[in-house]
């Protein structure tokens, strides 16, 4: 059976043998990859390769590519891309340009999932860890901005993950320090922070977020059944959900209590990024094996992936550093 978990305490930019006998083990429906697992294209190739041999299939590689701060692939190997706020002030198809080219560098390197677009509306509050990784001030334009990302992304035969549910904008504080609290009402919820993500609702992927809705109850979006059922019902996704790093102080609790708790409360999959292989082996133990209707979920995300559509790559590049879409 496959594992309930995506786990990413992979150490460098090789496999050893103890992490490679340990994924075999333990079986995750895929994996994520960090700066510290990134050095030349010839490396990162066989690391992803090696990745879905220790599982024996085609497993998912994840990613955060966004650009600006958040970008594992980095120059001198990638292209350097400005953050999104930045690159969405130029219009949807400079921000679909960005998406098209970035996953097609990914893709090239065996990663066939990026944890993008962040959905996430920029407040004037709104802590500055997200702020400029956002797409826009209002729903409207985080929902264009955020569906040219995805389409970009999917033209690139990178499957996006629609981040962070239901909603972290409103956040003072940085959730990988602190839980932040929302007290905003769900009625204005639905007008704003909802509404981009209702609107992508068919994408197949989606993450979660560590944040505390006061209107529904005192436990983290992430652990909280009432948030869950608010992300399938109200907003209406019906995807892979994966909860956010499930090692991010926001959460407490040992890494076996947290990754109970998120699969408690009805998230598919488990997202482990930093972890010790004991620890791994925790978070392996308490999220157990992807439920029936969590397979159907993973199953049709999958399906959608496919190969980069054509395109002559040289002309997208120099659109978009004639709109000044590169850093």
């Amino acid at each position: 059976m496959t594992g309930a978990t995506i786990l990413g305490g992979i150490a460098g930019p090789d496999l050893s043998p103890e992490e490679r006998a340990f994924f075999r083990a333990a079986n995750p429906w895929g994996f994520i990859l960090f700066g510290r697992n990134i050095d030349t294209p010839e490396r990162l190739r066989r690391l992803t390769a090696e990745l879905r041999e220790s599982v024996g299939r085609n497993a998912p590689v994840l990613i955060d590519q966004e650009g600006g701060r958040v970008q594992r692939l980095r120059a001198p190997h990638w292209t350097e891309f400005p953050p999104p706020l930045d690159q969405a002030a130029k219009g949807e198809r400079a921000i679909w340009l960005q998406y098209r080219l970035l996953g097609q560098e990914l893709h090239e390197m065996g990663i066939d999932c990026n944890c993008a677009p962040g959905l996430d509306i920029a407040y004037p509050e709104t802590h500055p860890f997200l702020r400029n990784r956002c797409f826009g001030t209002d729903a409207a334009t985080v929902t264009r901005m955020g569906r040219a990302a995805a389409e970009g992304l999917l033209a690139a035969g990178v499957l996006p993950v629609m981040k962070h549910l239901p909603g972290h904008g409103r956040a003072h504080v940085d959730s990988h320090h602190d839980l932040p609290q929302i007290d905003t009402s769900l009625a204005e919820l639905d007008q704003t922070d909802f509404a981009p993500f209702r609107a992508l609702s068919d994408l197949p992927l989606a993450m979660t977020c560590h944040i505390r809705l006061t209107a529904l109850d005192e436990a983290p979006a992430t652990a909280s059944a009432p948030a869950i059922r608010l992300i399938r019902e109200r907003i209406g996704f019906d995807g892979l959900l994966m909860t956010d790093d499930i090692g991010m102080k926001a959460l407490s609790g040992t890494a076996g209590e947290r990754a109970a708790a998120a699969i408690r409360a009805g998230c598919d999959i488990v997202l482990s990024c930093n972890e010790s292989i004991a620890e791994m082996e925790a978070i392996v133990a308490a999220s157990g094996d992807l439920t029936p209707e969590a397979a159907r979920r993973a199953d049709a995300a999958l399906a959608a992936r496919r190969s980069p559509e054509p395109a002559d790559l040289a002309a997208l590049r120099a659109e978009l550093a004639a709109l000044g879409g590169i850093a």
